[in-house]
């Protein structure tokens, strides 16, 4: 199994919850507002390329739009691996997490 990077997985997750409107700005917006940090373009480009790379997500262009000045859309969407992909990185974060009392890593003990 290769384990996402953790932006892969936000990005892929921005898609997953964007269901047929992801595409480069809706993604950045999605992922911004789910982290509270504020994601530039090219922060979301070299996730999803490598994840392209990986065939985790695919890309169909959208037909050219007028409000658009007659340019297309790049619209994403997660492939089966992909789906199975943050399934798997669920299953390992669970793990990690597992027996961690988040209160206790306030106060620095168990």
């Amino acid at each position: 199994m290769n384990l996402l990077t953790r932006p892969e997985e936000y990005v892929m997750l921005a898609i997953w919850k964007l269901q047929g409107e992801a595409y480069s700005i809706t993604i950045r917006e999605q992922v911004s507002k789910s982290t509270g940090f504020e994601w530039s373009l090219s922060s979301v480009f070299t996730p999803l390329n490598r994840l392209s790379k990986k065939r985790l997500v695919t890309s169909t262009l959208t037909k050219p739009q007028a409000q658009r000045g007659g340019r297309h859309k790049r619209v994403y969407e997660l492939t089966p691996a992909g789906r199975q992909a943050l399934i798997d990185i669920r299953t390992v974060e669970e793990s990690m997490w597992s027996g961690v009392n988040g209160l206790a890593l306030v106060g620095g003990s168990k």
